[in-house]
């Protein structure tokens, strides 16, 4: 029967192999107070992610206990315990009860494979010798990533920095296409977790957000947006000028337009992602209400009242 597997205790408080001592105590302060029973009370997944916190800096802020996960991976206390028996051909015999295990092979790929590398140096009855744990491709990641919604238009470029596993970084860019929503996922191939002994890399997802615009509102691939309309020309009709994310369009309004009514300008929408056109813009008529009158104008508006009355 196989051991349980154990996440890597470095990923667990989000730190790179080369932390120093204040890096990994500062990273677990930081997410044992987000995860801490007492501030997400009947929360089991928080109470499951604080006790393993606890047990990853309860190793890797102990030198000699990190000298020894560092050398031997997640199961270097067995090690450490065969160790201290005499692990080895001189000194006492050690067993490993593995249930129904009858290849030794298995048993040291169940006590070292998750170190990503062989144990060599090591017999068994069958002769074999460089035991290595069997490949194994590595985890994808995600990435959230913020946009505005004139990127989403035209599309854009985000320079990110991608860890390699040693401690160094490479930076990758990355072009996001137009017509991209909230809640899209852009899958970068190969950029994920490096898999063990061999395995192929996970994969990276950029997982997408618009900011929310102070003009338009989105809704799929059309656009939303208000227009401020003269009294004069809803009354009489003209001309006014409707915003769109390529500057500013001419809409010809026809006489007595209503506040409220909704003018549709086909084709001045979001780009469809798919690349088959654009969606479309819709100005709704905000009429506006003269003020600061004239004496002359007041006249007026009392003559087109009695007119009216009549």
């Amino acid at each position: 029967m196989a051991s349980s597997a154990i996440r890597d205790y470095y990923e667990v408080l989000g730190v790179p192999r080369t932390a120093t001592e204040k890096e990994i105590k500062t990273a677990y302060r930081r997410l044992a107070r987000k995860y801490h029973p007492d501030l997400n009370p009947g929360d089991k997944t928080a109470e499951s992610r604080f006790k393993e916190l606890q047990a990853a800096y309860d190793v890797l802020s102990d030198p000699e206990k990190r000298k020894k996960y560092d050398q031997f991976g997640p199961n270097w206390e067995h090690v450490s315990q065969a160790g201290a028996a005499g692990f080895g051909t001189n000194g006492p015999h050690v067993e490993f009860n593995y249930g129904n295990a009858t290849d030794f092979s298995d048993i040291l790929n169940d006590l070292f494979g998750g170190l990503g590398g062989g144990f060599g140096g090591v017999g068994s009855r069958s002769g074999r010798t460089g035991f290595r744990p069997r490949p194994r491709a590595g985890e994808d990641v995600e990435q959230p990533i913020e946009v505005s919604l004139e990127e989403a238009y035209f599309g854009t470029t985000r320079v990110l920095e991608i860890p390699n596993g040693d401690g160094s970084t490479r930076r990758l860019e990355v072009r996001i296409p137009a017509g991209v929503r909230t809640g899209a996922r852009i899958r970068l191939a190969g950029e994920g977790r490096r898999g063990v002994a061999g395995g192929p890399p996970g994969d990276m997802y950029l997982l997408v957000t618009v900011r929310p615009h102070g003009t338009f509102e989105r809704k799929e691939d059309d656009l939303y947006t208000e227009v401020a309309l003269p009294l004069t020309t809803a009354v009489l009709g003209g001309e006014v000028q409707v915003p769109t994310l390529k500057g500013r369009v001419a809409l010809r309004i026809p006489p007595e337009t209503q506040n409220g009514m909704t003018f549709r300008l086909a084709g001045q929408g979001m780009p469809r992602a798919n690349g088959t056109g654009y969606g479309d813009l819709f100005a709704k008529m905000k009429v506006i209400l003269p003020t600061r009158l004239t004496h002359r104008e007041r006249a007026l508006f009392e003559e087109l009242r009695q007119l009216r009355q009549s």
